[in-house]
């Protein structure tokens, strides 16, 4: 998946692998300098008297280009080796989950302006393989008053969860919708989210990046005003959001971010670039999608969807791992990074 794009050739597990594929490509070039050799004809030279025969020494059949690959390709499995021990590199991420294991699912289905209508979905069998986790939640929420063009806008809400399995590519519209039948109108494009900040502080533990800290409703949640870290750039949170066309139904527009190892991001590149950081033990990433049909414009969902995620974002980020404690090497139970005295706790 990496491989076909040339905007993921870089970052750090990138110049490892392009370190790696030299190797080969060494061996090639030594074999083609060698195959030439062997076939471009010597010079004629006079003729000597035939030695008697003997037999030749182990050495003297081991050709110098072997020789010297064999030099090169042992220095390089041992550099290696001596890399990831020396600076704590993962080349494999452990699955992990949200602290009590807890699922997008429980989410509130009711805050101060947006209240659940129908049925949450339940998808097929066939439809969860292909999905890829049974840990997501899609929803509808409606607004209890109108907005300000009158209308009680309708959004779906799509969460899912994913671990353990971070080099695949992210279910977006732009594959799925299309894969579909729909149609996308134009190329796909990032708002901001504006969020309602008033009751975010930072948390006075983290002096370098700052992390804001939320609490859950009071009201609607059922953790009741629980404090938790919001993710890192989650103020600079973008949507990246597209318009379809839905044969027999109009236009349907739809847009989403990731969390993805504690901090923000807006598209399936830049999961993968947070999930190859190698100093990482563990890897995942929540998918958080919101579309509609009763918007006119992917501005307007962006505006929409704000306001619903502000109000619900405390409970989802429940449902990931506090990061912050991750790299202190809190949690999970039985984290390498406890055990590393070059990681501060």
């Amino acid at each position: 998946a990496t491989l076909g794009n040339s905007d993921l050739a870089q970052g750090q597990a990138h110049t490892l692998i392009g370190t790696l594929l030299l190797i080969p490509g060494l061996a090639l070039f030594l074999g083609i300098v060698w195959v030439l050799g062997r076939i471009t004809p010597a010079p004629e030279t006079q003729a000597k008297p035939k030695r008697s025969a003997e037999t030749p020494s182990p050495l003297r059949l081991i050709h110098p280009a072997s020789f010297v690959l064999l030099v090169i390709l042992s220095g390089s499995a041992m550099g290696m080796g001596w890399a990831i021990n020396t600076y704590k590199y993962h080349l494999t991420k452990l699955p992990i989950y949200a602290s009590d294991n807890r699922k997008v699912a429980t989410i509130p289905t009711e805050t101060e302006s947006w209240i659940k209508v129908g049925q949450d979905k339940i998808v097929a069998a066939e439809i969860l393989e292909v999905l890829g986790t049974s840990n997501y939640v899609s929803r509808t929420y409606m607004q209890k008053e109108p907005g300000p063009d009158g209308i009680r806008h309708v959004v779906e809400l799509h969460v899912a969860y994913y671990t353990n399995q971070i080099d695949t590519v992210p279910h977006v519209p732009e594959r799925c919708f299309v894969g579909g039948g729909m149609t996308q109108v134009a190329a796909s494009q990032t708002y901001p989210l504006n969020l309602d900040q008033s009751r975010w502080i930072l948390d006075p533990t983290m002096d370098v990046d700052p992390v804001y800290t939320a609490r859950t409703s009071a009201k609607w949640s059922d953790t009741r005003g629980k404090r938790v870290r919001l993710p890192r750039g989650i103020e600079h949170v973008r949507l990246r959001a597209s318009t379809y066309d839905q044969p027999g139904s109009g236009k349907i527009f739809s847009g989403y971010f990731f969390v993805a190892n504690g901090t923000v991001a807006s598209s399936a590149k830049d999961v993968r670039f947070l999930a190859f950081n190698l100093e990482n033990d563990y890897a995942y990433y929540m998918k958080v999608q919101f579309t509609s049909v009763s918007v006119t414009s992917p501005e307007q969902l962006a505006e929409v969807a704000s306001s619903l995620l502000g109000e619900l974002l405390p409970d989802l980020v429940l449902c990931v791992p506090d990061w912050v404690e991750v790299e202190a090497g809190r949690y999970p139970p039985g984290n390498f990074a406890a055990n590393d005295p070059s990681r501060e706790n």
